[in-house]
């Protein structure tokens, strides 16, 4: 490896720029090549990165042995083949989640990873946030005694039917994943008995709201409650995001608004209550930790792939209990399709889709995904067509 980290990106699309946006500000990364299947989002790589070199054949990076590694950005179904190849030509990676499309070809691709001696992280975003790493140092303090109780809920006017990331799965695996990943965070524990109750929202086939309540293996208590339900068609939309740790002498809480988080911790010796910036995706630490890591030749603190099949196979087995508990069915099809129709012109609030058209530049937190991840229009889809890289994402 040089003075600095060549990397391939693969997947120009919402989160591809997202992380070459913060990339191309720092003095170690070094992008030598974008790859994309669509042309016109191969048109704005190039003009974004003059000096990168732009390409449809993803193989054209995995044979380039000057590179340090690659960038996957693409959708789940793209990526088990394309971490399967950078390992092979001895590459560390830098992957969106989940990294395969089902909890067994994600195990498969876990063993492959451990054994390469290849750095590969994952990008569970939560793990990056400042608010609850200092939460979790108040608890480890034994600020709140023992740690009984964690409840976790994401609701927003998110993406809806037909928008989202088909190979992803719907909302509860596709976000909610990263929920589980807090719970599971806190807890320090895996996972034990759960029952899981879904809700069929305007008589769509998948559960668009998904709560889930059981215990660790450790005996701490959750709950995780996660949905794209929370007032789509309202004058001015809102949402309802929340951590709450609750322990048998004092409790530690955060809540945001994709702008600002707050944490708020009242433990037996001391009161801490804190706001700062949401930092939505939090890439910039994302990368600078991966960065470090790959320079040290050890892990420094990324999230890894282990840790995002974990929450990915959970997550997928909640959804799974949820369905066989018969989730009912409330509102209609054409209250539905009033709030796609909707959502066709809306250019400001909470879990937006990318429209085509829109100038490709990461989104504001004010107008970013609802749960971290990106949204796509059922048009750009279309217009897409065949093509894995997520190009609007």
């Amino acid at each position: 490896m040089g003075s600095r980290i060549r990397i391939g990106v693969i997947g120009f699309g919402r989160m591809g720029r997202g992380f070459v946006d913060v990339m191309s500000k720092s003095e170690v990364w070094d992008i030598a090549y974008v790859c994309d299947l669509h042309p016109a989002t191969r048109e704005l790589a190039q003009r974004t990165l003059p000096g990168a070199r732009v390409v449809a054949d993803e193989d054209v990076l995995f044979k380039d042995k000057s590179l340090d590694c690659v960038g996957l950005f693409t959708l789940a179904d793209a990526r088990p083949g394309q971490i399967r190849k950078a390992l092979g030509a001895g590459l560390h990676v830098l992957a969106e989640k989940p990294i395969g499309t089902d909890p067994k070809a994600e195990w498969a691709l876990v063993n492959q990873i451990e054994k390469s001696g290849r750095l590969v992280a994952v990008n569970i975003f939560n793990r990056n946030a400042w608010y609850h790493k200092e939460i979790l140092q108040f608890i480890a303090e034994g600020e709140i005694g023992d740690l009984a109780i964690v409840r976790v809920c994401h609701m927003t006017p998110g993406h809806m039917p037909t928008e989202g990331h088909d190979p992803e799965g719907p909302p509860f695996h596709d976000c909610g994943m990263h929920y589980v990943d807090v719970a599971r965070w806190y807890a320090g524990s895996e996972f034990g008995k759960f029952h899981a109750q879904g809700l069929r929202m305007w008589n769509y086939k998948d559960p668009w709201w998904v709560q889930c309540h059981g215990h660790f293996q450790n005996g701490v208590v959750f709950d995780i409650t996660q949905g794209f339900v929370y007032g789509h068609l309202a004058k001015d939309k809102t949402h309802n995001c929340y951590v709450e740790a609750i322990g048998t002498k004092g409790i530690a809480r955060m809540r945001h608004n994709f702008k600002e988080a707050t944490i708020e911790c009242h433990g037996v010796n001391r009161t801490l209550i804190k706001k700062g910036a949401f930092n939505d995706k939090k890439l910039d630490v994302m990368c600078d930790v991966f960065a470090r890591s790959i320079i040290a030749g050890k892990n420094l603190g990324f999230p890894t792939a282990r840790d995002s099949v974990i929450a990915s196979e959970v997550a997928w087995a909640m959804l799974k209990d949820a369905v066989r508990n018969s989730p009912p069915s409330v509102g209609t099809q054409e209250e539905m399709m009033a709030i796609l129709s909707n959502r066709a012109t809306l250019r400001e609030g909470y879990g937006l889709p990318v429209h085509p058209g829109d100038s490709g530049k990461p989104a504001t937190p004010h107008t970013s995904a609802a749960c971290g991840e990106d949204i796509c229009s059922m048009q750009e889809r279309q217009r897409r067509g065949a093509v894995k890289s997520d190009a609007c994402a």
